[in-house]
């Protein structure tokens, strides 16, 4: 259960102490695309979202996207804000968290990933080593595949979060 549980469970991206990252010697962030920054069917960021991207720019992060969705779909949505990402990144697997590492030029020690989901985002970052930030999904309409997911997950919230009920 240690690899499925987060280091820290925030409401949104929005919630999120920048400052205790970077206390933290967090320097370089892999974020998730689909239900942590936009609803996995809405195509280009908010420009609240974008105006968050660019503050954690702004205050000396490295940021990539990593995601499992398609290149079509990094593509446009990163069209506009031109960080590094990675498409059909295949989380929870090593490779893409190296990946992400590399272009940012961090390491295991300074970075963190963000994203919704246990078994991609937390799992993935876990088995890396790196400090993970579990998100509420911003949607609940989802992939059938993703809808199926979230009722383990719930389960797994239960036992891993103490006081959690499940509302993810």
């Amino acid at each position: 259960m240690k690899l499925l549980t987060p280091d820290l469970y925030v409401e949104s991206i929005f919630h999120l102490n920048l400052q205790k990252l970077k206390d933290r010697g967090v320097k370089g962030l892999i974020i998730d695309i689909d239900n942590t920054l936009v609803a996995w069917d809405i195509k280009f960021a908010s420009e609240e979202t974008k105006k968050w991207l660019l503050k954690l720019l702004d205050d000396g992060f490295k940021v990539c996207l990593v995601s499992n969705n398609t290149e079509d779909r990094v593509v446009v949505f990163n069209e506009e804000l031109k960080l590094p990402a990675i498409h059909r990144a295949t989380k929870p697997r090593r490779v893409p968290f190296k990946r992400a590492m590399e272009k940012l030029g961090t390491n295991i020690g300074n970075t963190a990933v963000i994203g919704d989901q246990i078994f991609t985002d937390v799992l993935g970052g876990n088995r890396m080593g790196l400090y993970t930030v579990l998100v509420v999904p911003i949607a609940s309409k989802e992939f059938w595949w993703t809808t199926f997911v979230r009722k383990i997950e719930r389960r797994v919230l239960k036992i891993v979060i103490p006081g959690h009920r499940g509302d993810i």
